[in-house]
């Protein structure tokens, strides 16, 4: 456990030193700008509006900036021979994914409750909570499976385009299946079973993140806590599948 502790805390040190928090900032008061922006030119609903493209624009960002930092922090590492120097002390592999995958989670938990600072002046505290805790797991299921694409891969650009494939397809998922359920021509036809049961097939083994942090329960309605304990177990499980499968490729690595 104590080394697991040391992995993390050195990977939330590199955080630092790298300037991911000046990064952060820098995108955030770029949002800011623009969210203010874009209500100056609004007839009506300007705060609503304001409210709503801050917080579109700033998930996004958080989602870049914590899969790119995850799947740079990995090849600087993999690049500069340090995993070679890690794994010549009496370090179990398990334990480097472990300690990288905690130090990368609190990173996430970090990027969100900033993210969230601005809000707190425009929603309720308790929507804004809400939509915190979903940013939080949504978060840390990219930073996992940036993780395991980057141990797969060992490489940043084949990583970086698997995980925007899998963000968008994600996000995107939900109206993919209603329209392969409701489509305007060819219905029941051979092609259209085949593409409904593959998308329903997606459905059942992907996350649907645009159900996760909506922007709706900031300007309209929260949600009932509960639905959050469904949320939490989701990212449990996929953290926990996504840490175990980075573990099994990371085993079969020769450095």
């Amino acid at each position: 456990m104590q080394q697991i502790l040391a992995i993390s805390h050195y990977t939330l040190l590199e955080a630092r030193r790298t300037r991911l928090p000046l990064l952060l900032a820098a995108a955030l008061a770029l949002m800011l700008a623009l969210a203010f922006f874009v209500s100056e030119l609004a007839v009506i609903e300007s705060a609503r509006l304001q409210l709503t493209f801050y917080a579109a624009g700033a998930r996004f960002a958080a989602v870049f900036i914590v899969a790119t930092h995850v799947l740079g922090s990995i090849t600087r590492e993999f690049n500069d021979k340090g995993i070679d120097a890690l794994l010549a002390l009496d370090l179990p592999r398990s334990h480097y994914i472990l300690g990288k995958l905690g130090g990368f989670l609190a990173i996430a938990a970090l990027v969100a409750a900033i993210t969230c600072v601005p809000l707190l002046l425009q929603a309720p505290v308790a929507a804004v909570a809400q939509w915190g805790v979903a940013l939080v797991l949504e978060l840390s299921v990219v930073a996992a499976f940036s993780l395991f694409c980057v141990i797969a891969f060992g490489q940043f650009i084949p990583a970086a385009a698997l995980v925007l494939a899998f963000y968008l397809l994600a996000r995107s998922l939900t109206a993919i299946q209603l329209i392969s359920a409701h489509p305007l021509t060819g219905a029941g036809t051979l092609s259209h079973e085949v593409g409904r049961w593959l998308v329903d097939a997606l459905a059942l083994v992907m996350p649907a993140l645009d159900r996760w942090p909506q922007t709706t329960w900031l300007a309209d309605a929260m949600v009932p806590w509960p639905l959050f304990g469904l949320l939490l177990a989701q990212a449990a499980l996929y953290v926990v599948l996504l840490a175990g499968a980075a573990m099994v490729d990371f085993q079969r690595r020769n450095f």
